[in-house]
């Protein structure tokens, strides 16, 4: 709009110019006799022409002007607004640390959360990019129980617009892709582990977000990826690097390899993780499950299959288990090893094209062992599921009604019920 005024408002004086052309000279060329031999040549309106070269200059630069205060012309932005509304019941003794609140203050009420997200990419090789996103939110206090209730589009920033991820992939040869960035998480330099979609719940991300965890810290790592869909992935991300430095004795820092095979229709995986002070997979862990007290290994196997066809009852499968193991404990009876399992099921292309219906089901990173053997104290059988239905009203909103909940998510007697509307905005 801004170019087109500028054309506009300039082609107005080019009017006006060519208004003052001497007709009447440019008939006399035609009235004088043809002995004459008169003729036009380059010089016959030479002023005109030289008065109109000048206006075209100008709308030129006025363009460049715009221009120069634009994105680059390698730069795309894309964005989406989420919203959502429901209500938990049930989750009055589960302990969340974040939000303040005591272990036996209830949350059960209606409550609304949303987000709203830019997305920046930039090329400057066309092979490498450069992604910045820009973020804000807010929650109610009921969409932040880890595991129970956290909603999958949480994020609370009181409001403020931020910068939330930023890093750098360039490509080193054929077959490499490289990672660096001062906010980036692991899981965003694996190979894909899980095709499963969450409709609520952020515990059923990446097959089961127990091992994975999640850290928007400082980190690096390259991702190997051949034709024939063998692929490796390594990466560390630290929580301390910014301030305290790298790799420090009392660091919090995460270094996972994942090697993977991939096919248009199927993938295994299997991610070892050696953490330091880790603390993230509180996404899908029990009390117990959560121990964060030392320094641990961790196993995580995934794979996905999906039939030829959408549309027909035959779902898209996704799986996963975990194992962790905490070192260096030395303390009888204290917790040095949990699991974890998840399992979800995708209908596609049901009702009309692009819906889905989803349901998973987990069990939260659960004791299995303790330190010189004897009872974990664990709950006995720990479970979160969900169930949703999601489509497209046009090809930027999607509407994802779902349900969800579990028995001892936390620990004893921590069973829970909710129901959640989410709108998503894609522009």
């Amino acid at each position: 709009m801004l170019v087109a005024g500028t054309a506009l408002s300039l082609i107005a004086p080019i009017g006006a110019q060519a208004s003052d052309v001497n007709l009447e000279d440019m008939n006399n060329y035609v009235r004088r006799d043809s002995s004459s031999k008169k003729q036009f040549n380059s010089k016959s309106f030479s002023t005109e022409l030289a008065t109109l070269e000048k206006s075209v200059d100008l709308v030129e630069d006025r363009i460049n002007d715009i221009e120069a205060g634009s994105f680059s012309s390698t730069t795309t932005m894309d964005g989406k607004a989420i919203m959502w509304i429901g209500g938990v019941d049930g989750i009055t003794n589960i302990d969340d640390d974040e939000d303040g609140l005591s272990s036996d203050e209830p949350k059960e009420s209606v409550q609304t959360g949303y987000t709203f997200t830019m997305n920046l990419n930039t090329s400057f090789s066309g092979d490498d990019n450069l992604y910045v996103r820009l973020k804000g939110g807010d929650a109610g206090d009921a969409w932040k129980s880890k595991p129970a209730t956290y909603h999958i589009d949480t994020k609370d920033t009181d409001d403020a617009f931020k910068v939330d991820k930023i890093w750098y992939t360039f490509p080193i040869g054929d077959n490499v892709t490289a990672f660096v960035g001062p906010r980036i998480e692991n899981y965003y330099m694996y190979v894909t582990p899980s095709i499963y979609k969450p409709g609520a719940l952020k515990a059923f991300k990446l097959g089961g977000n127990s091992n994975f965890g999640a850290s928007t810290d400082g980190g690096f790592g390259f991702k190997w990826e051949t034709d024939s869909g063998c692929a490796i992935a390594s990466n560390v991300v630290d929580k301390n690097g910014d301030s305290n430095g790298w790799f420090q004795e009392n660091g919090v820092s995460k270094w996972d390899t994942q090697i993977a095979f991939t096919q248009p229709r199927y993938h295994v995986s299997l991610t070892y993780s050696d953490a330091q002070n880790w603390t993230s997979q509180v996404y899908n862990a029990t009390a117990l499950g959560e121990n964060t007290a030392t320094d641990s290994t961790g196993y995580a196997l995934r794979a996905y299959w999906m039939p030829e066809e959408s549309g027909t009852p035959v779902p898209e499968i996704s799986v996963g288990y975990d194992v962790k193991n905490w070192d260096d404990v030395t303390t009888h009876g204290a917790v040095d090893e949990a699991d974890s399992y998840f399992i979800g099921l995708t209908w596609k292309d049901m009702f009309q094209p692009d819906d889905r219906i989803g349901f998973a089901v987990t069990q939260p990173l659960k004791a299995t062992h303790v330190y010189g053997g004897g009872a974990t104290n664990e709950v006995d059988d720990p479970m979160i599921w969900e169930a949703y239905y999601s489509w497209k009203q046009n090809d930027s909103i999607t509407i994802t009604p779902a349900v969800f909940g579990g028995t001892d998510v936390f620990s004893h007697d921590d069973n829970t019920f909710g129901a959640v509307v989410t709108t998503a905005f894609k522009f």
